[in-house]
């Protein structure tokens, strides 16, 4: 059911409106099935014994009169028989009243099976009026008799009236009076009791149910006179418009909260996937300096080849030397062969010293320091001045065997401080305390690996540095948590957006959803937000 203000009436149109009335039949007749069902279960196990009922009629009448009592009840389930004994096609039984023609052939499965198929057959979404004609086209239905027209005209009865003087016997096992005679002396006060005098004079109120009088016509339901049956049906009228509206705004309601909880899990769905996203950048980045880590390793890994084949063949010239031209000292000809290769190890070291003055542009500070150190190596084995200060000059230290070692010791940190440095850098929201707890590590090589980062790294470190020197202010654009532990607010996350002085305004990302979204407090109620400065 749709509820229409008339300011929006012309916003409608027939497809809406159409389709909320099939919608609202529907649940309607869903409703009614369902509540079989439970009238099945209160008669089945005998349920209304707890209340006090004799009877399940008498229930029917008393709890269940402003929806037809017992009649309407009996229709309800001899629609069921129906839906029970066609089988699967009882789906396409959608009410009572399309039940109710077909209710004749309950006992003969086969014919309403027949006048159910031939329904569908004319019509794939049969009414009333279908099965009707099918039901009477498989098993035809005898006109009623007409009453002759001699018989007298006898005015109608608005209401079954007892006879007085009636006499009749309680035939319910329970009731105390039971098997005694009484008769009926005073008019019903209502159409399921009636007032009996037993011989000892008692009066008592006695359900039509216990007793027993097949020839007395007890009044099963009231007639009223026309005003009263016109006023009756306005009130229903109203009642069903009144149960349509409360329908239409629980469906309304029903779908609100649809609506909201799909919202609900859509906002959850892409939080998750933020969290995906921020979790396999930060792995992306491990995996990248990983994958520097490893570079830098290979190219170790290749130099440490050439050393190794380079020492190979120095032992296999040795080797090709006959034992007994060497001594506990070297002979002339070994010495001309190991000036000749000193010679050679002084003109490469001309070379490297050229290379120092204009390192290559990827990976230099590790090429150098491996050049270094071989130099210094070299410096060492063959006592060369020069090739000590080539060293010297490569690694940038003085030119003596001690500080060549604690230079080269120095840049052998410089891969890890560069990659534990851009590690951190690397994080949202880095802070220029997270920075120092690993930059004081490495400060004995600070200009070293400050050569090594990029443009945008060092720009970043500025002003890391630059906002910690500023003082801790909460102004506008500062995200703010509650500074008092015991408020709830504490751990709620609030952006500052005015400033008025000696308050300022918050507005708090819980409250997005509510009237209200921000709130002035001063500022020593507030604190930094966990992840901005404290």
């Amino acid at each position: 059911m749709l509820t229409l203000d008339r300011e929006q009436t012309t916003a409608l149109d027939y497809s809406v409106v159409n389709t909320s009335i099939q919608e609202t039949f529907t649940a309607i007749d869903r409703f009614e099935w369902q509540a079989v069902d439970e009238i099945l279960q209160m008669r089945e196990q005998q349920l209304y014994l707890q209340a006090g009922y004799k009877s399940f009629e008498e229930y029917c009448q008393r709890e269940l009169y402003a929806w037809g009592g017992y009649r309407r009840i009996n229709q309800l389930l001899g629609a069921k028989k129906v839906i029970d004994a066609v089988g699967e096609l009882g789906g396409h039984i959608k009410n009572e009243r399309q039940a109710r023609p077909l209710l004749r052939l309950v006992k003969e499965p086969e014919k309403l099976k027949a006048a159910v198929s031939l329904a569908l057959k004319d019509n794939p979404s049969p009414g009333e009026s279908d099965f009707a004609a099918a039901a009477n086209i498989v098993v035809p239905q005898l006109p009623r008799k007409k009453q002759s027209s001699q018989e007298p005209m006898v005015p109608k009865i608005q209401e079954p009236v007892v006879p007085q003087k009636a006499i009749v016997t309680v035939s319910q096992q329970s009731h105390p009076r039971y098997g005694e005679k009484g008769t009926i002396e005073a008019d019903a006060p209502n159409r399921w009791q009636q007032i009996v005098t037993f011989a000892d004079g008692e009066r008592l109120l006695i359900n039509n149910a216990d007793l027993d009088a097949a020839s007395v016509p007890f009044p099963r339901e009231r007639n009223y006179p026309a005003e009263y049956s016109e006023a009756i049906a306005a009130i229903e009228e109203r009642h069903k418009q009144e149960l349509e509206r409360l329908e239409q705004e629980l469906r309304i309601g029903l779908q609100a909260e649809v609506s909201a909880r799909a919202e609900e899990q859509v906002q959850e769905q892409i939080q998750s996937l933020q969290n995906l996203y921020k979790q396999q950048k930060e792995q992306n980045i491990q995996l990248q300096e990983r994958l520097d880590e490893m570079e830098g390793l290979k190219k170790l890994e290749i130099e440490n080849q050439q050393l190794q084949q380079r020492i190979q063949e120095l032992e296999h010239a040795v080797e090709q030397r006959p034992s007994q031209e060497w001594g506990n000292t070297m002979t002339l000809q070994a010495t001309k062969v190991l000036n000749k290769q000193v010679k050679q190890a002084l003109q490469q070291t001309i070379d490297l010293r050229s290379l120092a003055q204009e390192p290559p542009k990827e990976n230099a500070q590790e090429c150098l320091r491996l050049m270094g150190m071989a130099l210094k190596n070299l410096a060492s084995a063959m006592n060369n001045t020069q090739a000590l200060e080539a060293a010297a000059i490569i690694l940038g230290s003085e030119p003596t065997p001690t500080a060549i070692a604690y230079r080269a010791e120095q840049l052998e940190m410089l891969p890890q401080a560069v990659s534990d440095i851009r590690r951190v850098l690397s994080k949202p929201g880095c802070s220029w305390q997270e920075f120092w707890d690993v930059a004081q590590e490495y400060e004995v090589i600070k200009s070293d690996y400050w050569a090594e980062l990029s443009i945008q790294e060092t720009d970043l470190i500025t002003a890391l540095q630059k906002a910690s020197s500023q003082p801790d202010i909460i102004g506008v654009g500062s995200i703010v948590a509650h500074a008092d532990p015991y408020r709830t607010l504490y751990v709620a996350r609030g952006e500052v957006i005015q400033d008025l002085g000696d308050e300022v305004i918050v507005a708090w990302d819980c409250w997005k959803e509510q009237s209200k979204k921000a709130d002035r407090y001063f500022r020593d109620e507030l604190r930094f937000w966990k992840g901005e400065k404290q």
